[in-house]
């Protein structure tokens, strides 16, 4: 069955970009007219976000996100046949210095992002590098030929077809998928191996109940944040990135790299993470459309956290009785 789900895809990418955004017109009439694909769902997290505009003006932000979406998934099925020299005239990697020159001082770098723009094109970050080789992470007094990995980490998706799909989509571009349990690991085994590493970590997620150690104002919504992320970035003491996104105009991209600090160990717990949704809203409102609406981000409430739950040593329990 993934057999068959992939050859149809892959057949699907091999058009050119202007068919794949005729088919994603096609698609947009059937999924927001026809079926209205959570479309209650969007219009109460756009009502949330912005109450300070008319419904209108919502109504309008939300037909443009429907089409945008529409083309994120194409852009995505593209990336399956792409090649190098046409994608890269539809994406541009801004920054990139900044992380060879981290890369050549010996410190890791991580990148830090939404489910903005098509996020699944960090997964060719490489392409943006212009050097492969890197010095050793052991201060420098060893070269090695060994080329930085550059990757996403991600949750696997319930559908096992469509997960191995998705995974074969963003290592298309060389990018390293590693599940998020597991990137830990993976870290320490490159920085053996004298790997430089830059990772994308999607961080806007609403996380469980029992993962909520932290709430932010964000898009006028008390909203609980995961902070996995951050612990992960200050453990390794990664050089972090905010990969600011922007789309000029329809199938283009511009990624840029901007650095947040080098030393996120030595910051206080839960300022790096309020930085990044600091920096994410501000991308948001400066263009609302390209932002996923689909998801139910504020279905969990601090009143209903406060009477359901308490923190103890750092974990996060049910309240007794």
């Amino acid at each position: 069955m993934y057999q068959v789900v992939k050859a149809i895809f892959y057949t699907i990418s091999l058009f050119p970009y202007r068919v794949l955004y005729a088919i994603a017109d096609f698609f947009y009439l059937i999924i927001y007219y026809v079926v209205g694909y959570r479309k209650r769902v969007v219009r109460k997290n756009l009502s949330k976000a912005f109450p300070e505009k008319g419904e209108e003006e919502r109504k309008d932000i939300e037909r443009k996100f429907y089409r945008w979406l529409c083309d994120y998934f194409v852009e995505t099925l593209k990336l399956l046949s792409v090649s190098d020299e046409t994608f890269m005239k539809h994406v541009r990697f801004e920054g990139m210095e900044v992380v060879e020159q981290c890369f050549a001082e010996g410190q890791h770098c991580a990148g830090i992002l939404g489910h903005y723009g098509n996020w699944e094109y960090l997964s060719a970050s490489d392409i943006g590098l212009k050097n492969w080789g890197f010095r050793a992470v052991d201060g420098g007094s060893k070269a090695t030929s060994l080329p930085a990995v550059c990757g996403l980490i991600y949750h696997p998706l319930r559908n096992k077809i469509f997960d191995r799909l998705f995974l074969d989509i963003r290592q298309a571009m060389r990018g390293i998928c590693v599940p998020k349990k597991d990137i830990l690991r993976y870290l320490v085994n490159y920085n053996r191996e004298g790997r430089m590493t830059l990772f994308g970590y999607i961080a806007d997620q609403a996380p469980k109940w029992e993962n909520i150690h932290l709430w932010l104002d964000f898009l006028n919504q008390e909203t609980p944040v995961f902070t996995g992320a951050e612990r992960i970035i200050s453990k390794m003491n990664n050089a972090v990135f905010y990969i600011n996104v922007e789309r000029p105009k329809r199938g283009q991209y511009v990624f840029t790299y901007k650095l947040m600090t080098r030393e996120p160990s030595k910051m206080e717990h839960g300022e790096l993470t309020r930085r990044y949704f600091e920096l994410l809203e501000e991308n948001i409102r400066r263009n609302p459309v390209i932002y996923l609406w689909t998801h139910d981000r504020w279905k969990r409430t601090r009143e209903e956290f406060d009477r359901r739950f308490i923190e103890k040593n750092g974990h996060v329990i049910p309240v007794e009785g």
